[in-house]
């Protein structure tokens, strides 16, 4: 009588929390939506109602970036020159956020802990069996995960926006150089050349947005440029620099220099292009021979297969 009872017992149980859950999911859109109203009331402007269904989420996400960035300032290191490194790497992959390098370092501790004592949990908890050789080689694996796997991803994110960079950096050249033959003087055609390829080209676009700002501040054109190269890293943006501050110097025509090496840029471009379609076979041999070969191994000798054994299963029973 007792069996028969507990599978209507947890259908109750069931039922009540969802019910429960319901009431509460109703309760949040609702006073999410009467504390929307009252800020249109004493701000006298509209809010929307997503913008206020979302502030609990963006609060918490704002609370865990506070905690990283606290936990990077006590576990980062001190050394300036470490410090320094960190943050132009991490300016490489486009972040730019004063808070970027602590957050980024409260994010390697927290994973490293947090790894290693999940998996200590759990083999507590579940893995009674485990040796203690197995276990701490476990922990200092995910710990290890945990510290270099936020590396390998920047070290990707850095080398993913170089070659985009190095895919932009052609077309901003070929603008550069009407501007200039236009007429226009090197820092104008940059600031329209930022202007130009907001939508073509968006990296190359900020980073020629933040070269005029450092302009118009009063930045010379050199320390800006080489400000430029330092910020990308990319040693085809380097070299541009380079031969603009040569330029510069020494009365070169800055025209001149931009077609010549817009026209070595494209080509390169081109070259770059073919080298990746050139490596197609080469790429294109392991799916073949891992999926498409066999399946036309079975549709082809599947049917003489069949037949070979019919032919035998007949012959073994005469």
């Amino acid at each position: 009588m007792d069996i028969q009872i507990i599978p209507l017992f947890a259908a109750g149980v069931g039922f009540v929390s969802v019910l429960l859950a319901g009431y509460g999911l109703i309760g949040y859109l609702s006073g999410a939506s009467d504390s929307a109203r009252l800020k249109e009331r004493v701000s006298g402007t509209a809010v929307k109602r997503s913008d206020a269904l979302a502030a609990p989420l963006a609060n918490a996400v704002k609370g865990a970036v506070d905690f990283f960035g606290r936990l990077g300032t006590k576990i980062g290191p001190t050394e300036t020159e470490e410090i320094d490194k960190g943050r132009l790497r991490l300016i490489q992959a486009g972040k730019r956020k004063p808070d970027s390098y602590k957050i980024f370092q409260g994010l390697k501790g927290f994973l490293a802990v947090g790894l290693a004592g999940g998996f200590l949990a759990v083999r507590f908890l579940f893995l009674d069996d485990m040796s203690l050789g197995m276990t701490c080689f476990g922990a200092v694996l995910l710990a290890a995960a945990g510290v270099y796997g936020p590396e390998i991803w920047l070290s990707r994110k850095i080398k993913a926006r170089k070659m985009a960079v190095s895919d932009e950096l052609p077309d901003a050249l070929d603008l550069l150089v009407v501007c200039v033959e236009s007429g226009m003087g090197l820092d104008q055609a940059v600031d329209r050349v930022c202007h130009e390829l907001r939508n073509s080209g968006p990296i190359i676009s900020s980073e020629f947005k933040l070269l005029t700002l450092e302009l118009r501040a009063g930045k010379s054109r050199i320390e800006a440029l080489r400000s430029l190269a330092e910020r990308v890293g990319l040693d085809d943006l380097n070299s541009l620099t380079s031969l603009l501050i040569q330029a510069d110097a020494f009365g070169i025509s800055v025209g001149r220099t931009l077609r010549v090496y817009s026209d070595a840029m494209r080509v390169k471009r081109s070259q770059r292009a073919e080298e990746k379609a050139a490596k197609m076979p080469v790429l294109l041999l392991l799916p073949l021979v891992a999926f498409i070969l066999p399946s036309l191994f079975v549709a082809i000798l599947g049917p003489a297969v069949i037949m070979s054994m019919d032919m035998f299963l007949q012959m073994n029973s005469h």
